[in-house]
């Protein structure tokens, strides 16, 4: 890749080392201008008449995302955000009292709660799947829970808030196919980081957002909903971009999956949203994962010469999403020694609160979370190693 280029493209990484893209990417100069030529174009033109004026531009938004995840325009819907996204799959799903849903350790809270409501609401089950020897989801496990024919949903990230392994998603999509149970893949960590192929995954429902790897604006994502599934979810709520009203007694939902959409829209950040999918399509998704995963191989080796300091990432596949603990500093400390550098250097922290389960079962409150883009350098790295070497006793 040509790092250089990667780097003048984005203005950021003058002022500061950014480590927190799990976070929110620091975004590519295309993005920018996107964004804020729209915004000037609403300023001097009015909101409705610039977005007339973009039809096409915010048309093939679609187009893109399709061909990064490789999906038909129709199957993708615009949300502004991911977790937006992911509810409006989830709850359009008819599951019903003794229903079980399969997922993972490394689930998201912010996903787990739904579920747990509707536990509630609808007498659903809730199993978790074991994990194997290197902390990734067991697949002769899964396999076995998928004999009980109440299952009726696999949901669970590609990769976990908190780090940890890249599920074998191919393999859990398969094994889903076979049993006739749908797949809700959160493809958050993943979308922009690594290869999504939707077909090769095999997933009937996929939720991702903007402001991570893929280092679109915040408050923007989008969910793939495959064809054949899509038209016969009815979304929890609806409006006149959703569906069409017929007469006063009768509407009708739109048959793609702009059905899970609403009307209103940040048409600046769904722009954004589009030169961001743009940006890394023409990168290339593939020499980033690689690179991505070169450095954060660096970082661990590099942490592991520290002393006091433990990486914290299981699994066969690793990420660039880097987790570690300090036996004297807390991840709040190791967090706030980095920021306050000459050049700032950005982490954060991850605690149990958003990944209960997996955190519980490795007997860990916190982590603090580096994570790692293409952009990035082994100079950068090198630096926030010093740093940490310098980091006072608490």
């Amino acid at each position: 890749m040509n790092i250089e280029q990667l780097r003048a493209d984005t203005p950021g990484v003058a002022n500061l080392i950014h480590f927190n893209n799990a976070g929110a990417a620091l975004m590519p100069g295309p993005v920018i201008e996107a964004m804020i030529r729209h915004i000037q174009l609403e300023a001097n033109l009015g909101g409705y008449e610039a977005a007339g004026q973009q039809s096409a531009e915010l048309e093939n938004v679609y187009g893109a995302i399709g061909r990064l995840i490789n999906a038909r325009p129709d199957e993708i819907a615009v949300i502004e955000n991911a977790t937006r996204a992911w509810d409006m799959a989830f709850y359009s799903l008819p599951l019903q009292h003794g229903d079980v849903v399969l997922t993972s350790t490394t689930e998201y809270a912010g996903n787990y709660i739904p579920y747990l409501q509707l536990k509630k609401q609808r007498g659903i089950e809730i199993r978790i799947i074991p994990n194997d020897e290197q902390g990734q989801v067991s697949l002769p496990g899964l396999k076995d829970m998928l004999d009980d024919d109440r299952v009726a949903l696999i949901s669970l990230p590609v990769i976990a808030t908190n780090g940890g392994p890249v599920q074998p998603i191919e393999q859990i999509g398969a094994l889903a196919r076979a049993a006739g149970v749908l797949f809700l893949l959160d493809a958050c960590q993943g979308v922009g980081q690594m290869p999504i192929d939707v077909q090769k995954i095999g997933c009937h429902m996929l939720a991702a957002t903007s402001r991570k790897y893929l280092r679109g604006p915040r408050g923007m994502g989008f969910l793939y909903v495959e064809s054949s599934l899509c038209q016969n979810l009815e979304p929890a709520f609806l409006d006149l971009h959703a569906a069409s009203l017929l007469t006063s007694d009768t509407f009708n939902i739109r048959a793609d999956a702009r059905r899970f959409e609403n009307w209103e829209c940040n048409v600046a950040a769904k722009l954004g949203l589009g030169a961001a999918v743009e940006y890394a399509l023409a990168q290339g998704i593939e020499p980033m994962w690689q690179r991505i995963q070169q450095l954060a191989s660096h970082l661990r080796d590099r942490l592991a010469n520290i002393p006091g300091m433990t990486p914290r990432d299981p699994g066969a596949i690793k990420s660039g999403i880097v987790t570690f603990t300090h036996q004297n500093s807390s991840a709040a400390q190791v967090q706030q020694w980095l920021a306050a550098q000459e050049k700032r250097i950005n982490v954060s922290t991850s605690t149990s609160r958003s990944t209960l389960l997996d955190m519980q079962h490795r007997d860990l409150a916190e982590v603090s979370r580096a994570s790692l883009h293409a952009y990035n350098t082994e100079a950068e790295i090198d630096t926030m190693i010093e740093a940490l070497i310098r980091l006072p006793r608490a």
